[in-house]
């Protein structure tokens, strides 16, 4: 496990290790999410949507739709 200081500044350096296993580079963004006791630092998807793709698991089917607009009346 790699570590990092705090400096005067309240600035870290992300080690290189961890650098070069997520292909950061200078100018790239991250987000920060504090959870708990612990921060997270992750890089920050160059797209939402691609990011996103796939976390709601299966579509619904396609009588979903068509359902539910019938138990309306």
């Amino acid at each position: 496990m790699a570590e990092a200081t705090l400096s005067s500044k309240h600035q870290i350096v992300v080690p290189r290790d961890a650098r070069q296993a997520l292909g950061l580079h200078p100018g790239d963004k991250l987000l920060v999410s504090v959870q708990g006791d612990a921060i997270v630092i992750l890089p920050k998807p160059a797209s939402w949507p691609e990011a996103l793709r796939g976390l709601a698991g299966k579509p619904y089917p396609p009588t979903y739709l068509k359902e539910e607009r019938d138990g309306w009346d």
